[in-house]
């Protein structure tokens, strides 16, 4: 999701327009900004009495593995597998990628250590 445009730069811009009379149009080419932007700031600022954005929630989003000892024990009994086949022997339904992730996440690698 894009970043939204700072405080500052919405007031400089509703600034233009309401105390300078500055036309939208205008304005749009002056700060870079598209017209419809400009009538949603100011729709906004006709509704709450500002123009700051709307507070973004934080990704609430819960992960598939939950017990992660219990996922380094299934790894250390099933390491010899593919992810493929992990996903397909892990309880409830879980995608490749989960568990390559998951692998990841714990440091877990397939490489092997060369002594010399």
């Amino acid at each position: 999701m894009a970043k939204a445009y700072s405080d500052d730069f919405r007031q400089k811009v509703i600034q233009a327009i309401e105390l300078d009379g500055l036309k939208k149009c205008e304005a749009s080419l002056v700060f870079n900004i598209s017209r419809n932007t400009i009538n949603l700031w100011l729709q906004r600022k006709a509704q709450t009495g500002n123009v700051k954005p709307k507070s973004r929630k934080a990704s609430q989003q819960s992960g598939k593995i939950k017990d992660w000892e219990k996922f380094r024990t299934f790894v250390k009994q099933y390491r010899d597998k593919t992810q493929s086949e992990m996903a397909q022997l892990w309880d409830g339904e879980i995608s490749q990628r989960t568990i390559s992730r998951a692998l990841q996440k714990i440091g877990h690698t397939r490489k092997k250590n060369i002594r010399v």
